[in-house]
């Protein structure tokens, strides 16, 4: 995979950008973050998709993430952005808003292909699976390198509801737990996943990833558990190397 292509990462508060070099996982040019507009409609979104590729001023194919199932383009649902994205083909949507080849893909499938070529889970075989927490948790299951998508893993049953509304980051910020309090909820979650993939290895991205030293020693479960290496710029990188080829 060569050349450059632009990776739109669109997620509850932010959409960020930046074009990446396919070679190297990197970013090959200034990354630009517009807030997600309140409500998250599929129209207000497009077009902040589209004042943010302005804004780049970067020509070429864009990849672009969306916190929902992806199937052909459509989405099919809504976890963390406004539900009238559900049966939304946001692949047609997004190209005609930015007047660009687009393909869209599920948020943490696109942080788990960045981190599985280039970071944390490059070369690594058997079951890999990638967790992204932030105001949900994304999940991204791999089997000797292939991706098996829209996993939704965040939404396992836990606690009497939704994983995420207990394990994920903004849960840890909305309760205003310590990092032991949030390690205990993480390791308990952890451990439920676990015990119905048995990975070989589990990866934690999300803006939470960058202060890893502060809850990952406290995790007890039986598999090697590692940060994210490309951190916050997963989901960027990730999109970008499924922009279509043009």
């Amino acid at each position: 995979m060569t050349g450059t292509a632009i990776g739109i990462d669109i997620g509850g508060s932010g959409i960020k950008g930046a074009p990446v070099d396919l070679a190297t996982g990197t970013l090959a040019g200034e990354r630009k973050r517009l807030v997600t507009p309140s409500p998250a409609t599929p129209k207000a979104v497009a077009a902040t998709v589209a004042q943010l590729l302005e804004e780049l001023n970067v020509e070429g194919a864009v990849g672009i993430t969306l916190p929902a199932v992806v199937m052909h383009g459509v989405a099919r649902t809504a976890a963390n952005i406004d539900k009238d994205w559900i049966g939304t083909d946001a692949g047609e949507l997004l190209a005609k808003a930015t007047g660009r080849a687009v393909s869209v893909v599920n948020d943490a499938d696109a942080a788990g292909i960045a981190e599985v070529k280039f970071g944390a889970g490059k070369d690594r075989s058997g079951v890999v699976l990638m967790l992204t927490l932030g105001t949900g948790i994304g999940s991204a299951l791999f089997v000797n390198g292939e991706l098996v998508p829209n996993t939704e893993l965040g939404h396992l049953h836990l606690h009497h509801g939704d994983a995420e509304e207990y394990a994920a980051d903004s849960a840890r910020e909305r309760e205003d737990l310590s990092w032991e309090q949030y390690a205990h909820r993480l390791d308990q979650y952890l451990k439920l996943v676990h015990g119905l993939f048995w990975p070989d290895l589990i990866i934690i991205g999300g803006g939470i990833s960058k202060k890893s030293e502060k809850y990952l020693p406290l995790i007890d479960v039986d598999v090697e558990v590692v940060p994210a290496k490309l951190l916050n710029e997963a989901g960027i990188i990730g999109a970008a190397m499924q922009a279509p080829v043009v």
